[in-house]
């Protein structure tokens, strides 16, 4: 059985503070293709051709076939931008928003940053064109593509606090990770978020 945004407490149940940002945000250590949810957001490659780490687990959700026989309709991503598709054979989950984030495989650079909140802003903005309410993003770039998984989580969530707090179209927002540095960062993150909010 998929897990239901039901059973995943929001931030603002710990923090009890900025409840029109952080009651819709959560973060959750687990499967993203096990979620119950609007749309998935995927960590894809510039060819949309699946590859390892969650951009396969997807794939191989959603059924290899199908979904790269809808993601050919696109010539590919850039990175920082986000195509759409359904979710095959995902029967609990709407749409597959894929995006392309920055590798970064030397110092970090101010534009690799923005690409990164590129991903983030796109997909948000396809998931608002679509109608879409509710969003699971896997952390992108942080793995083999190298991204710093200490600015990704400091980027990524100074960008979704300020999106949510000027946009209300958006109900939910699933924060998913996969290795504990990356959950514990977010929750950091947050912390000091909720301390120093007025």
């Amino acid at each position: 059985m998929p897990s239901t945004l039901q059973e995943i407490p929001t931030l603002f149940a710990k923090y009890k503070v900025a409840k029109n940002i952080l009651d819709r945000i959560s973060i959750w250590n687990g499967d993203i293709t096990r979620l119950q949810i609007d749309a998935i957001v995927n960590a894809a490659n510039s060819r949309l051709a699946g590859g390892g780490g969650v951009d396969a687990a997807i794939h191989r959700a959603a059924g290899k076939t199908e979904l790269q026989r809808e993601c050919r309709q696109y010539d590919g991503c850039a990175v920082g931008e986000a195509v759409i598709t359904s979710a095959c054979k995902i029967e609990h989950v709407k749409n597959i928003i894929h995006t392309v984030g920055p590798q970064v495989y030397s110092s970090l650079k101010s534009s690799d940053r923005e690409k990164l909140v590129n991903c983030y802003r796109n997909s948000l903005e396809l998931a608002k064109e679509n109608g879409l309410k509710s969003l699971a993003f896997c952390c992108i770039s942080t793995g083999v593509y190298g991204y710093p998984n200490d600015d990704a989580a400091e980027s990524v969530g100074d960008f979704l606090t300020k999106y949510l707090a000027e946009n209300e179209n958006i109900e939910r927002i699933v924060l998913v990770t996969f290795l504990f540095i990356d959950y514990e960062l977010y929750h950091e993150y947050f912390a000091n978020f909720a301390e120093n909010f007025e």
